[in-house]
């Protein structure tokens, strides 16, 4: 097995959706918390980065509140200990990353997962790229899906993002909800704001081109839960591979 060259120890899954499409399922449950094959959907972000080493969980909640503490009555899952941080207004991305600053260490770097995709596509390759690019953030891509909205240039650096700058690269690939991000980049963002992580990285890029790192990575799956066709096509198929 090819470990990483560096170690992350911190993993931030955003979990504070209000899973507005997929209702009336998440009228009660928050998104990450629907079952898939008789678990959390959110656990299967957590086995996908144990693989890596990460040593703790960090997760944003905004609705339904109560139901994370009561899906891990121990504060943790596998016997790595979770930290919930509560949103009482909604930040986007950026906005929960920045609400958890206090807990993260000058130094440290995290990886950032969304908590409604589930996938298996390996993460070293993506651990790889950020310490080989020395970037301030480094995307996980694949090379098609629904949307290929994040261009990438010759050197694995990203360009263009939502084609904000008119600058298409060498491909135009889809972000996968996975990225590393150093402390550093988080002093770009402001306390309280509800912002999405897309504007920040644009201007970091027109900034500094060579800012924001990306890697493509097409092994293994990779899937959404969106909609609630997409949640029962995908718990059909996990029962389907468990028989």
């Amino acid at each position: 097995m090819n470990m990483p060259p560096k170690q992350i120890n911190t993993a931030f899954i955003l979990g504070a959706g209000l899973g507005t499409r997929l209702r009336p399922l998440t009228e009660n449950t928050p998104k990450p918390l629907l079952l898939i094959g008789e678990r959390p959907l959110i656990t299967y972000a957590m086995e996908h980065l144990r693989t890596i080493g990460v040593q703790r969980f960090i997760i944003n909640t905004h609705h339904c509140v109560e139901k994370y503490p009561e899906a891990f009555l121990e504060g943790s899952w596998q016997g790595i200990p979770i930290t919930f941080r509560h949103e009482p207004i909604l930040l986007d991305t950026a906005g929960g990353i920045k609400n958890i600053e206090d807990l993260i260490a000058k130094d440290e770097r995290i990886i950032v997962y969304n908590g409604d995709i589930i996938t298996n596509l390996p993460l070293a390759p993506l651990i790889n790229q950020h310490f080989t690019l020395k970037s301030t953030v480094t995307l996980a891509l694949r090379g098609n899906g629904p949307l290929l909205n994040v261009n990438i240039d010759q050197n694995g650096f990203i360009c263009d993002m939502r084609h904000t700058l008119k600058n298409p690269g060498i491909q135009s690939c889809l972000f996968a909800g996975i990225y590393i991000i150093e402390t550093k980049f988080l002093q770009r963002l402001k306390a309280g704001c509800v912002e999405s992580i897309v504007p920040p990285l644009v201007e970091m890029i027109k900034e500094n081109p060579r800012s924001v790192g990306g890697v493509i990575i097409d092994n293994g799956y990779w899937d959404d839960v969106g909609t609630v066709a997409k949640y029962e096509k995908l718990k059909k198929d996990f029962q389907d591979n468990s028989q």
